[in-house]
């Protein structure tokens, strides 16, 4: 026990200042590489800001049923589908009208039929590519309605890329 008293004694008798001299102690080193840090991590310089790439720019062009087939969404392609003669770009919306989209089967076709009518089914698309175009006959003031509704939507929403004319006009 005389070891222990001794060596309290010894401690005791030292000065404190000889332990940590100025403002050498852990706690300021500890706090100046906080301080370091946060300044760096404030003032270090950041990546350059890269702007979006614009699409490319699409040209009003003449569709036939058969040159529009293509624009499905399908192989890299955009998404285009056409109501009463005019092609809208629905690449926008492709969740919707690309493939796997409950529209999928308007993609690159004549929508209008289908639109008008409320319905998905095959039956509503033109058949004969190379033939003359849906003339909408057979669609009553309903129909009608519902399909300048659809085409109001399409025009606020998508733009227009093109029309749609039958094969021998094109």
């Amino acid at each position: 026990m005389d070891y222990v008293n001794q060596r309290v004694a010894q401690q005791a008798a030292k000065d404190p200042s000889d332990i940590y001299n100025g403002f050498v102690t852990p706690l300021n080193i500890i706090l100046a590489v906080i301080t370091l840090y946060t300044t760096y991590l404030l003032y270090k310089p950041s990546p350059p800001a890269t702007l979006p790439r614009e699409p490319p720019a699409i040209v009003f062009r003449t569709f036939t049923p058969r040159t529009l087939l293509p624009y499905n969404g399908t192989n890299g392609m955009p998404v285009f589908l056409a109501v009463r003669g005019r092609v809208f770009d629905v690449s926008s919306g492709g969740n919707f009208y690309g493939p796997g989209g409950p529209y999928e089967n308007f993609a690159g076709r004549d929508a209008s039929r289908g639109l008008a009518f409320h319905s998905f089914a095959e039956d509503m698309l033109t058949k004969d590519l190379d033939g003359p175009l849906d003339k909408l006959e057979g669609l009553g003031p309903e129909e009608f309605e519902s399909l300048g509704g659809w085409e109001d939507r399409f025009l606020s929403k998508y733009m227009v890329v093109g029309k749609l004319v039958a094969q021998g006009d094109a």
